[in-house]
């Protein structure tokens, strides 16, 4: 089955800010993914740091993320299979998860990946932009912000 598919080598993923299934990062792991399958990833990755987050909290593999995205399945039908396969969680977790990660801290986050943006943020992010949150170094770098 041909996976329809952006080329993250000519344009960007989704923000991780926005929802899917009702989760943050979701639509932007989908983008991915479905690149890395049709091979248009480009630099971009499926299954990185910032999908782990998401993969942890609901508790599902990338391998089972990666297999319902395989069968073509559009964002819709991907958004029920995430919501029908995460970890039951009630409304109001979800909601604080997803404002959590909308304002992670760099220096909240694993000592790996401040150590790892502390070179890639100065290198990326244009001069006098300031990154406040995580998510902002994806939006700036990718012109939403």
């Amino acid at each position: 089955m041909k996976i329809e598919s952006l080329d993250l080598t000519t344009e960007y993923p989704r923000s991780p800010r926005e929802l899917l299934g009702g989760y943050v990062v979701a639509a932007r792991m989908l983008d991915k993914c479905r690149a890395v399958i049709a091979g248009t990833n480009g630099e971009y990755h499926f299954d990185c740091p910032l999908d782990n987050t998401l993969l942890s909290f609901a508790e599902i593999s990338a391998d089972d993320f990666r297999a319902i995205v395989e069968t073509g399945a559009d964002d819709a039908a991907v958004g029920d299979w995430l919501r029908a396969n995460a970890r039951a969680r009630s409304p109001q977790d979800i909601v604080q998860w997803n404002n959590d990660m909308r304002d992670k801290r760099i220096s909240e986050m694993p000592i790996e990946l401040q150590l790892f943006l502390e070179d890639y943020i100065p290198r990326n992010i244009p001069s006098g932009k300031i990154v406040r949150v995580w998510f902002d170094v994806y939006d700036i770098e990718e012109g939403r912000i």
